[in-house]
């Protein structure tokens, strides 16, 4: 009995992890390009730049010249969103992951009306910790 074999049962998996590594790769090396978001012109500042922790995601409520709000997640895309849908997205997201930081980033041609419309909003549902993104540069 010194040549006796091992049953056919068993799944070599080490090809199976081959494929599922090479497609992590893949996954991990296309996913900065499935980043979207709505294109607005900024205000220059000479502020300091505000700190992201390694590895979050910052949320970014963007503002149009003509005061339509975009939410910076997949499923809303390049649709408009109203103030309470707005707020109402944000306010789920912060309490699924509280440390998630808030950023406005409103166009530099938008209405201040909109901009201070939309922290009430954020206000309003418990966000505190609001951020504003501008370009590096001098104040315009």
């Amino acid at each position: 009995m010194a040549g006796r074999r091992k049953p056919m049962s068993e799944i070599n998996m080490v090809p199976f992890i081959d494929i599922m590594m090479v497609m992590l790769v893949a996954f991990m090396v296309s996913s900065p390009m499935f980043t979207q978001g709505v294109h607005v012109e900024l205000p220059k500042t000479d502020s300091k730049p505000v700190e992201i922790p390694p590895g979050e995601e910052p949320l970014i409520v963007a503002i149009k010249p003509d005061g339509s709000y975009y939410l910076s997640l997949e499923s809303t895309g390049d649709k408009s969103l109203s103030l309470e849908d707005l707020a109402d997205k944000v306010s789920r997201i912060k309490k699924a992951k509280p440390s998630t930081l808030v950023l406005v980033q409103g166009d530099k041609e938008a209405l201040y009306g909109s901009v201070v419309r939309a922290m009430a909003a954020l206000q309003k549902v418990g966000v505190d910790d609001v951020g504003l993104i501008t370009e590096p540069g001098e104040l315009n």
